[in-house]
């Protein structure tokens, strides 16, 4: 059961008391993509109950792009290990499209950190014109 968030999860226990559920490998990924979204469109300090829940402004990051890459990259690839335990051995790097050139785009890896499924996993990510991230399996 651990595919779904903790809320997701309450809300299934309470509709099906008596039924176990099984992990479905498919179901965690989609509800980590779901996550991660939230997650990386959410800005640090917009969310009272933790303050670093979320990512900074990229805003001033873009204008010295590609020198801030990195910075970009590991500030990315903290807030997932932070708040996606769901996921081990993150890792961050961007990458150039050749069918979107003016875009930027990353790519996420890591394996899940599930006990019958550590599987490698990827995510290929783009932040858009309106600076929100869309990620993608």
């Amino acid at each position: 059961m651990r595919e779904h968030q903790l809320l997701d999860r309450i809300r299934l226990m309470n509709k099906s008391p008596y039924r176990r559920m099984t992990e479905d490998p498919r179901q965690m990924i989609q509800s980590i993509q779901h996550h991660l979204q939230r997650i990386l469109n959410t800005h640090m300090g917009s969310v009272p109950i933790a303050e670093d829940f979320g990512v900074p402004d990229f805003t001033n990051f873009m204008s010295t792009f590609p020198d801030s890459q990195r910075e970009i990259e590991r500030s990315l690839r903290q807030t997932i290990q932070n708040y996606e335990p769901r996921l081990q051995g993150v890792r961050v790097a961007f990458f150039q499209r050749e069918d979107a050139p003016l875009t930027i785009s990353f790519q996420i890896t890591a394996r899940l950190a599930v006990s019958d499924h550590n599987d490698p996993i990827a995510f290929t990510s783009m932040i858009d014109a309106d600076g929100r991230i869309r990620i993608q399996d």
